[in-house]
């Protein structure tokens, strides 16, 4: 199983900061979680980043048993 990592609005969400999800590839895992999470969650992996094991992924991504794959929403903030 992959562990699936969610940050910020992914996370909210999710209601959770991490889990664990069988899949081939990011898109089975990602398809898994948003099944799981529902409509809300869906909603924030539309803006979303997706990396596996700290590198940019898209959902043809193979992923193994000791992979990561992080959710990643957009950042904001900064100096005014």
């Amino acid at each position: 199983m992959a562990r699936l990592r969610l940050f910020g609005p992914a996370r909210e969400a999710a209601g959770v900061s991490q889990v664990l999800l069988t899949g081939r590839s990011v898109g089975d895992v990602v398809a898994a979680a948003e099944e799981r999470f529902g409509a809300d969650f869906s909603r924030v992996l539309e803006v979303s980043r997706i990396w596996v094991n700290g590198d940019d992924a898209g959902p043809d991504t193979l992923v193994n048993d000791n992979d990561e794959i992080a959710v990643v929403p957009p950042v904001s903030g900064g100096c005014a």
